[in-house]
């Protein structure tokens, strides 16, 4: 059933409108979407970048799409039903503040390093919008990240829990904001929030392990997209959990994926759980 529905979802060509189409992120979503058969309706670029007033399709590699890039919201998301913004935080907001009253219907927002307070605005948008928001639009991360949330909850407090994450050199965080992602899912199943149970960095000559924490390490190597993988280990068994990403494809692929599902909710903040049918919380199945 849940594959009938993905494929009447699939059917119906949309009007996207991306946000920072001119960015490496945005044209990549402006290749996925077409390839998918969907209408890049518009684009936008902030003030005094240098490809406003470009063609959309051109800057991704495709054939004119006879769209270009505006600094005007009103003018980038005219006429679309779903925008996709994987931008800044500030530019974002602004975005969502305008979208309802320009007739769209959902919106999908990769963007992160939102402060406490962006969260009300967020929510506010998203009593009016479909708003899927995510750290990480890969399919494969949020379905291991619900196979990590229920693993922890059936293997109990005993079973020791680490996460590691590989990425490129030049990544500037660490943990990645998706190991963190993941450690949470641990942390929630087993019903506590990760800053309770996330252990420092092992490091000197009195670093045991202690009982009961979540434990992180990082490595940093030449041009790894991105690497994750989270172990249980008792004295008796070790299991592993991962997942490597070969594409950055895989990301924009996942917001049109959210995309085709959206156009059909009504509003409501969701997640890419939500769209994958993965919210059904540990011990409940």
């Amino acid at each position: 059933m849940a594959e009938d529905v993905y494929m009447r979802e699939m059917s119906r060509s949309l009007n996207i409108a991306i946000a920072g189409a001119g960015g490496r992120m945005g044209r990549q979503l402006v290749r996925v979407a077409s390839d998918a058969g969907h209408t890049i309706s518009g684009g936008s670029e902030r003030p005094g970048c240098e490809v406003l007033g470009e063609d959309i399709g051109l800057l991704a590699g495709r054939p004119p799409l006879g769209r270009v890039t505006t600094a005007e919201i009103s003018q980038a998301a005219s006429g679309a039903n779903v925008w996709i913004d994987f931008t800044a935080p500030q530019a974002t907001l602004q975005a969502l503040e305008q979208l309802p009253e320009l007739g769209v219907q959902a919106a999908i927002i990769g963007t992160t390093g939102f402060s406490p307070q962006d969260e009300h605005i967020l929510a506010q948008a998203a009593s009016r919008l479909a708003l899927v928001r995510s750290g990480n639009f890969s399919l494969g991360i949020n379905l291991l990240e619900a196979l990590i949330r229920e693993a922890a909850y059936r293997l109990g407090p005993d079973w020791d829990i680490e996460v590691l994450e590989t990425h490129h050199k030049h990544k500037m965080d660490a943990p990645s904001g998706t190991a963190l992602m993941l450690g949470a899912a641990a942390a929630k199943g087993r019903g506590m929030p990760l800053k309770t149970l996330q252990a420092g960095p092992y490091h000197g000559p009195a670093a045991p392990r202690k009982p009961g924490q979540i434990g992180f390490a990082v490595r940093r190597s030449g041009g790894v997209i991105g690497e994750h993988e989270v172990t249980f280990a008792s004295d008796e068994e070790y299991l592993s959990l991962s997942h490597t990403a070969l594409d950055r494809c895989v990301f924009a692929k996942g917001a049109v994926r959210a995309a085709e599902w959206a156009a059909g909710q009504p509003p409501g903040l969701y997640t890419l759980s939500d769209v994958l049918g993965l919210t059904v919380r540990p011990g409940e199945a």
